[in-house]
């Protein structure tokens, strides 16, 4: 290939053509809307009343085609669902105390996290890495302390795949 003109000793301008593209058609395309004004869940609550309830709140989401995606998080199913544990009525195994030691973390937490896996995967950085009963691989069994109330933890559903199909 030829230097560019600008480039060529003498600097003289060649108009060179530029390559044809052909028109791009538009392809899928990906709009994502957070749902309006949600309650907070709480165990027993009917989960599927408070998702039609947040999706005709909000507006241009109704009707639902069937290519639609609605995104739920599992703390939300975790709550409706009653998978929440008072820390307080947790006793922790010597194993579990071991490993809060050195990981750094509450016992009663590790217990529940050791509760809930078949295996641990690996730890350190005050993580534990395990596989659940449901055969996934995550940080701490999935165990979530985060927006729950003060004193309890959330942990994954027992069926996450059933919990998707009711809501479905």
């Amino acid at each position: 290939h030829p230097a560019p003109s600008w480039l060529r000793p003498g600097g003289a301008a060649v108009a060179e053509e530029a390559p044809r593209v052909p028109p791009v058609e538009p392809g899928p395309s990906l709009t994502i809307v957070a749902l309006l004004g949600g309650p907070e869940v709480r165990p027993g609550d009917d989960l599927d009343a408070l998702l039609l309830d947040a999706l005709a709140r909000t507006p241009g989401v109704l009707p639902l085609r069937d290519d639609d995606v609605l995104v739920v998080t599992q703390k939300v199913v975790s709550k409706s669902e009653g998978r929440l544990v008072k820390l307080d009525e947790v006793k922790p195994t010597k194993r579990a105390a071991a490993l809060a030691t050195e990981l750094r973390k509450d016992a009663r937490v590790v217990e529940l996290i050791l509760r809930e896996s078949i295996r641990v995967v690996r730890k350190g950085h005050r993580v534990l890495i395990t596989e659940t009963r449901h055969g996934f691989v995550c940080a701490n069994s999935g165990i979530d302390l985060s927006n729950v109330e003060s004193g309890y933890v959330a942990l994954l559903p027992l069926d996450p795949d059933a919990s998707a199909r009711r809501i479905r």
